[in-house]
């Protein structure tokens, strides 16, 4: 049986070929690439200085991460310094790109499970009030909502505008009484732990396997976070709790990422009482997109993305263009997880497992 590529839980550009025995999932195929979109190729067409808002593309619902791998991996070749100031703003659009994105995963999951949650779609609704809050936030800083551009080699292209620190604030005192409320709504709910406990369990030993990576790792035991394991971008200087769950399966990815909206929200609050001052940039403005260039050498760049490991490996060759590069999407490895843990269930199950892995099909089908 066919599950898309129409189906909701596969937002349109997805299709997972099931067989069944009766409504028991006992195979699945999953059929990729129908976004075709050569991102890899275009990269290698554009300058360092262009492509940073075309990274923004790949997972278009945390462009900000994307931004900051390339950014890096350039950097790392080029040795070039980013200064302070800089590296606390990364963190703060990276952790709120994480609120953001989680409001996004926790509202359209509840959606696809619908009808055990008396509808679905007040919880919907309510995710998405507060992720506008976010993009609130991104507009007045970057003046776009949804790809931005934010970052460039050598620091950020924005400052915080007047005003804009205390509007961060009282948005997260918001989300974080928000968060609250729909513990409240589904960690009780019998429905809720009905459809989600026991269901699609990733054991410690296939998500090492597979090379699963952010809450689906986080749930299956492993206390992995790149954050903390090789900080980047001064997240050395933050305190923070990486959560871990032991159980494996939909409730344990939904109770580390209920874990790190309250822990994103306690970042934000420590760099932006901390934000030095200083530029925000290490080098002057451009007076030509090719202006930028970056040695010959190569380097592999890693950020801690909602979904887990958003990784960018570039050669450089000399010239104002890199000469390959290579995205390491967390969805795409995350995906293959599905024939592991999809046989034995249902096939209402497989919407709800597929919600729990949380795909963005721009870094799959890159």
């Amino acid at each position: 049986m066919n599950m898309g590529p129409q189906h909701p839980s596969a937002h349109g550009v997805f299709r997972a070929v099931l067989t069944l025995e009766g409504e028991t999932v006992v195979a699945v195929e999953s059929v990729l690439g129908y976004l075709h979109r050569c991102h890899e190729k275009l990269a290698e067409t554009l300058t360092y200085a262009q492509y940073p808002t075309i990274a923004s593309k790949t997972d278009y619902v945390a462009a900000m991460t994307s931004e900051l791998a390339y950014v890096m991996a350039a950097e790392r070749i080029g040795a070039i310094d980013v200064p302070k100031r800089a590296q606390y703003l990364r963190v703060l659009v990276a952790e709120l790109q994480r609120i953001a994105s989680h409001c996004l995963w926790l509202g359209t999951w509840c959606m696809d499970m619908g009808g055990a949650l008396g509808g679905g779609a007040t919880i919907f609704l309510y995710c998405i009030r507060e992720r506008e809050l976010v993009l609130d936030l991104f507009e007045s800083l970057v003046g776009a909502r949804l790809l931005y551009g934010f970052h460039q080699v050598g620091g950020v292209r924005y400052d915080v505008p007047a005003g804009w620190t205390n509007q961060c604030r009282e948005t997260m005192d918001v989300i974080e009484a928000r968060v609250a409320e729909y513990e409240a709504m589904l960690g009780e709910n019998p429905f809720f732990r009905m459809r989600t406990e026991g269901v699609g369990v990733i054991s410690r030993e296939v998500a090492g396997t597979v090379g699963v990576s952010g809450p689906l790792l986080r749930g299956s035991g492993v206390a992995f976070d790149i954050r903390r394991a090789a900080p980047y971008s001064s997240y050395e200087d933050f305190a923070f709790t990486v959560p871990v769950e032991t159980a494996g399966d939909c409730f344990a990815r939904y109770r580390v990422r209920m874990v790190e909206f309250r822990e994103s929200i306690r970042i934000v609050r420590q760099v932006l009482d901390g934000l030095p001052e200083g530029p925000i940039s290490s080098r002057p403005g451009l007076k030509s997109v090719a202006q930028v260039r970056i040695p010959k050498g190569d380097a592999y760049a890693r950020a801690e993305g909602p979904r887990g490991e958003v990784g960018c490996y570039l050669i450089g060759d000399g010239g104002p263009k890199p000469y390959r590069m290579k995205w390491r999407g967390a969805s795409f490895s995350n995906l293959s997880v599905l024939p592991h843990i999809i046989p034995g269930h249902k096939v209402a199950d497989v919407v709800a497992i597929i919600g729990s892995v949380d795909p963005v099909f721009g870094e799959v089908d890159r």
